[in-house]
């Protein structure tokens, strides 16, 4: 695995020699370019806040400060590129903002758009360049007739200097880029689960109770008519039989449907009577223990009824085990749940049980997946969520 350590490692420079490199030769391109650069960022910078401040009274002021700090973005960006060309700095590139639409209206994306930190921290990075242009000017540019001798040793420490500050004033927020990307991620993970349920439930709907329903209709169709032409009461009595066990199956197949999508069990008595319905549909016998001061909020509880059904799934399908125990508890702000087999175990994060599936589902809700399966010594699942309370209603 790459760190960012190895990185940095990477983007050092050749060591330092006497004759000129070509590392050296961009180097010293870097330092002469910074004066014109730094002049031009230095007075875009203070116009811009300087204007945007004296505006700020006005109705037009916030928004155009939130428009020249995208803009410093921007002029970001370049000098981002220009250390990348230049002296090898690699630096990622900060997630965008999102715009207005994105960001649930105007008045939010102008709040987060003059909070930006990115767009901050490239405003000082224009500040402070200015006299720093200036230094590195003179002396590259005198040192290429004064202190040839010496001038890759002296460039090497200024376009140190130089990476620094890139690394330091324009590299984004690792830890808030960090939480960003993995936000998105889960988001995906959302949207995608979203989608395959609906398809689940599309499909469970067409092959199974729409299915018999059909089959229903037309049965009493021709019951209809045997009895309206009186031609065989006993045949119409026999289809009339056989519709009413479609109509059972048919409202059975709902049930399990309705059950699957979140069952009423849960909603009226809460995990304990629901976790202890599913355990007496596993095929083993499973010990059931829940012991929560209170009922967590909806979306929680919800996750953790789906998470151990489906392990009760694996456990009656894979594991072949003799019995099985459920535990949930709640520890500070998580809710923890335990589910143990006693089976041959041997699972894995891959192996078709859908244990990778529960782990993006519980991390896109900054939750926690852990599985333990040695080859013949059992499988045990720890799951942790965070804990939210339940919002009353009414």
């Amino acid at each position: 695995m790459t760190t960012s350590q190895d990185i940095r490692d990477n983007d050092r420079p050749p060591p330092v020699r006497a004759v000129f490199s070509a590392v050296t030769w961009k180097e010293i391109a870097y330092l002469v370019s910074n004066l014109p650069l730094a002049i031009i960022g230095f007075v875009y910078t203070v116009v811009m806040v300087a204007g945007t401040g004296a505006l700020s009274v006005t109705a037009v002021g916030l928004p155009l400060l939130a428009c020249g700090l995208f803009l410093s973005r921007q002029w970001g960006r370049l000098d981002r590129a220009r250390a990348r060309a230049l002296l090898g700095v690699r630096v990622d590139e900060p997630t965008p903002l999102p715009g207005p639409g994105r960001a649930g209206g105007f008045f939010p994306w102008l709040w987060t758009s003059i909070k930006d930190p990115v767009a901050w921290r490239t405003v000082l990075y224009q500040l402070v360049r200015l006299p720093w242009g200036v230094l590195t000017f003179t002396v590259a540019l005198t040192g290429l007739f004064v202190l040839w001798p010496v001038l890759p040793y002296v460039v090497r420490l200024l376009a140190n200097a130089d990476r620094a500050m890139v690394r330091g004033l324009l590299s984004p927020s690792d830890e808030l880029e960090r939480r960003i990307a993995e936000l998105e991620s889960d988001r995906g993970v959302v949207v995608d689960t979203a989608a395959a349920d609906l398809r689940r439930i599309e499909r469970d709907l067409h092959d199974g109770a729409q299915a018999r329903l059909v089959a229903l209709a037309m049965g009493l169709g021709l019951a209809k008519e045997k009895l309206l032409e009186d031609q065989d009461p006993e045949g119409a009595a026999a289809m009339v039989d056989e519709a009413h066990g479609e109509v059972k199956l048919a409202l059975q197949e709902l049930r399990d449907l309705a059950r699957g999508i979140h069952p009423a069990v849960l909603t009226d008595r809460g995990l304990d009577a629901a976790l202890s319905s599913v355990a007496s549909r596993c095929v083993v016998p499973v010990k059931v223990a829940v012991d929560l001061p209170a009922r967590p909020a909806e979306a929680i509880e919800g996750i953790a009824y789906f998470v151990v059904s489906e392990l009760l799934q694996n456990v009656s399908k894979h594991a072949g085990a003799r019995g099985a125990s459920v535990e949930v508890w709640r520890a500070g702000a998580r809710l923890l749940i335990r589910v143990s087999d006693d089976g041959r175990g041997g699972a894995r994060m891959s192996g078709g049980t859908g244990m990778s599936g529960l782990a993006e589902r519980l991390g896109a809700v900054d939750g926690v997946f852990v599985l333990d399966s040695p080859e013949g010594e059992g499988t045990v699942v720890t799951a942790e969520l965070p804990w939210r309370d339940r919002v009353a209603v009414g």
